[in-house]
């Protein structure tokens, strides 16, 4: 997709995404709204993992209900002590072959697939350590949209017509329980009169959709460091949280993180679980690589991410990149 095409792209994807719900964790502070886009028109591709969107609301003061309260304290090895927080996410991601213009992909490309799902998320945060839990149901195949969504956009804003989707994986209820422990961790206040700090994760993801171990580590550089765990991304990655506190006035963070994935199952290169579909031979060892900048306004945030992805299977030609670009307002 041409990069001077990207504007009617984003107003399609936010217009798009208000369509589908709400989402992300929420606490007793004012209520947040908050956009996810990904997509790898920011580099002028369009291929693989080509766009994912997700929207997140954020519910506004009001106590911790006693079920999510009751659900944390039952989780095996959440802490005992710190705030629970709870909220609900709903998103879309695409992935289609190296060349949309072919109708029949080699076998050896990368499958066309579509996921469209919801999220429960759950977690207590200490002020040094966040540990959350998440049950994300949803569907695989033509069910998730992916295809109408894709060439829709195309169409609007007159790029090539991918026509590869007659080859995708087929339907397929999915679900995943994923769990990941972060600590933030203060390494130097006055690196050049700002703050500066780490913050190491671990977890884990089973399902028929994804199932696989994951470690990382993010750094952020700037004035007045805000309490959070880095920007929001979509799964699997370095996911950060759509939870943010505002700062009066601007303030802003650099950030660079990596992380590797041992990955046991992936369905969107493994295919489908229980029918025949179109496959490839997937990597076991999948890296991630990203930098950005956060800026913080009073309520608002506005993030973004550049992702080098390692490959994904044997026959995948180059390394991925894709822009994360995240949208929060708090009100």
């Amino acid at each position: 997709m041409e990069r001077g095409k990207l504007k009617y792209v984003l107003s399609v994807c936010a217009f798009g995404a208000v369509l589908i719900g709400p989402g992300a964790i929420a606490s007793s502070s004012d209520a947040t709204l908050s956009l996810v886009y990904e997509n790898d028109t920011f580099y002028n591709r369009d291929s693989h993992y080509t766009n994912g969107i997700r929207v997140s609301y954020i519910p506004g003061r009001r106590e911790t209900p006693g079920w999510a309260i009751g659900l944390a304290r039952a989780v095996p090895g959440f802490p005992e002590q710190g705030e629970v927080l709870y909220g609900y996410s709903f998103g879309q991601n695409m992935y289609t072959a190296s060349d949309i213009t072919v109708e029949n992909p080699p076998r050896g490309d990368r499958p066309y697939a579509g996921w469209l799902y919801g999220t429960l998320g759950l977690a207590v945060e200490t002020g040094q350590q966040l540990d959350l839990v998440s049950f994300t149901l949803g569907v695989v195949g033509p069910a998730s949209l992916a295809e109408q969504t894709q060439k829709t956009v195309h169409k609007l804003v007159n790029s090539d017509d991918p026509k590869g989707w007659d080859s995708q994986l087929h339907n397929e209820p999915g679900l995943i329980v994923a769990w990941q422990r972060s600590w933030r961790a203060l390494v130097d206040t006055s690196l050049v009169g700002n703050q500066f700090d780490f913050t190491p994760h671990i977890g884990a993801s089973l399902g028929n959709v994804y199932t696989y171990a994951n470690t990382g580590l993010m750094f952020r550089y700037g004035d007045r460091l805000p309490f959070d765990y880095g920007p929001p991304r979509i799964a699997p990655g370095i996911v950060g949280t759509s939870r943010f506190v505002p700062r009066q006035g601007l303030s802003w963070y650099l950030f660079a993180g990596a992380e590797l994935r041992l990955m046991a199952h992936n369905i969107f290169l493994d295919g489908n679980t229980f029918r025949d579909s179109r496959s490839v031979a997937k990597r076991y060892l999948v890296a991630d690589v990203q930098i950005g900048a956060v800026a913080t306004w009073n309520r608002w945030r506005v993030s973004y991410t550049h992702v080098l992805r390692g490959k994904e299977f044997d026959t995948q030609g180059d390394a991925d990149n894709f822009g994360s670009l995240s949208v929060s307002l708090q009100f």
